[in-house]
């Protein structure tokens, strides 16, 4: 998730993380730490599994501070914004 992180701070923008990847993400933090607790395991992977809590509330913050940008062209070649229609 750290590389998102970098490409949502370059592009100050999160129109490229739509709410279903976001929620999958959420998902599986919560597996992860839920897991961390009920298997026993070495205590740094259950802290390396809090880092993942940390990166994952830094997205959330990215996804308050930086509007979606509708007018920025996504991979499919499409704009958010309504199209122009001409009055011809």
């Amino acid at each position: 998730m750290c590389p998102q992180l970098y490409i949502n701070y370059k592009l100050k923008s999160v129109a490229h993380l739509p709410w279903r990847q976001m929620s999958y993400k959420f998902l599986n933090t919560i597996i992860d730490d839920l897991f961390a607790f009920v298997i026993k395991m070495p205590l740094m992977h259950r802290i390396s599994v809090f880092r993942d809590d940390v990166i994952f509330l830094i997205m959330l913050y990215q996804r308050w501070i930086y509007k979606v940008d509708v007018t920025r062209v996504n991979e499919f070649g499409f704009t958010g914004e309504a199209p122009l229609l001409d009055a011809d």
